[in-house]
């Protein structure tokens, strides 16, 4: 076996070497979708399944099957010592990974988007984050047109609008956690208080992408994803001692620790007015309840994001998240199920609701 070659690098010059004289059409060129070599974190384990010299030509509809012709037959049996055939989980035969289709049908298939419009709210709103960074992660190596280039700068982010209301709903979801943890603790349930601080660790690390403007990917890589965020080196040792906490007071005094910086991070984006991170007792918001469990004032930054919004309709939704945050949104779900399709339904429906409400 050869010495490892990060997949990003062996796809390159596998086209730049072999494919990319098989074809004699404009065309685009590139290593997109699954795999985490496109993410750039594969290594000398991820080669033993659906790693490989590998990539995506996108052609014009005419093209397809002249080039996919060209493709077949001009193929070596090995790159740089990898195996040009290998197994496909997708339809379960040994075969070569150089798919040749229209971009059109690539995020029809891949991300569901018909056409190259802009995306509707509630499209933005259902399409998986793991999906958008598919597309927008890897690497183009050759681009004619320049349309997947473009497609891929129009889908690198969220618009405006949209991200404000998932940064309020994100701002909700840590609100509704953080005054758990005393109170489980309260009652006894220490497992309780651990977990839910443990959930409330994500929901931070999830912030700072949200802050930073990055997708985040699925479980296995969203840790080594949030290590190269600009916030890993001051949030991450704290949510360390939120994890290896031994006692209550010590993880609510870690939890506000980091809940701060994402408040002081949150003022430098300029996206609301300024607003002071506050530590106070928790203010249930019934009857004057006050319960002795130190909490930040997120609920300022749920309004402060929500009055930013232009749009009315998604500003008076509320903030329950995208598909990533309303649910775990797993592989099964995103690649196996109608459930994006039927959120995208569910979220124009919120949005009509609230449109009327005006």
């Amino acid at each position: 076996m050869s010495l490892f070659i990060p997949g990003l690098q062996l796809s390159q010059l596998f086209y730049e070497e072999v494919v990319s004289k098989l074809i004699q059409c404009p065309h685009a060129a590139a290593l997109i979708g699954e795999g985490s070599e496109v993410l750039g974190y594969d290594q000398p384990r991820s080669t033993d399944h659906s790693w490989g010299p590998r990539l995506q030509i996108f052609v014009s509809t005419t093209e397809v099957g002249k080039v996919s012709m060209r493709v077949d037959s001009g193929l070596p049996d090995d790159f740089m010592g990898y195996p040009v055939r290998f197994f496909s989980w997708q339809n379960g035969t040994v075969q070569h990974h150089v798919h040749v289709t229209t971009l059109e049908d690539w995020l029809a298939s891949q991300l569901r988007i018909q056409g190259p419009d802009p995306l509707t709210p509630q499209q933005w709103l259902s399409l998986p984050q793991q999906h958008l960074l598919q597309f927008t992660a890897g690497a183009v190596f050759h681009d004619d047109a320049g349309e997947l280039t473009r497609m891929r700068g129009q889908l690198a982010w969220y618009p405006q609008d949209i991200w404000l209301w998932m940064l309020a709903s994100q701002w909700h979801l840590i609100g509704n956690l953080q005054p758990l943890i005393g109170r489980t603790a309260e009652a006894g349930d220490l497992r309780g208080s651990v977990l839910i601080a443990c959930t409330l660790v994500r929901r931070i690390m999830e912030m700072c992408f949200l802050q930073e403007r990055t997708y985040w990917p699925y479980p296995k890589w969203f840790g080594t994803a949030f290590s190269h965020l600009a916030a890993a080196p001051a949030v991450g040792p704290v949510l360390d001692r939120i994890l290896a906490a031994a006692d209550t007071g010590s993880r609510e005094q870690a939890v506000n620790q980091a809940l701060i910086q994402l408040a002081e991070r949150h003022n430098a984006l300029g996206i609301t007015p300024e607003i002071p991170p506050q530590i106070a007792d928790f203010q249930v918001g019934i009857n004057g309840a006050v319960r002795p469990y130190p909490v930040l004032n997120t609920g300022s930054y749920v309004e402060a994001c929500r009055k930013a919004i232009a749009d009315s309709a998604i500003a008076r939704l509320v903030p329950t998240g995208a598909i990533d945050q309303l649910t775990h949104a797993d592989d099964a779900l995103i690649n196996f199920t109608s459930w994006p399709v039927r959120l995208n339904d569910g979220y124009a429906q919120e949005l009509k609701g609230s449109a009327g409400s005006e």
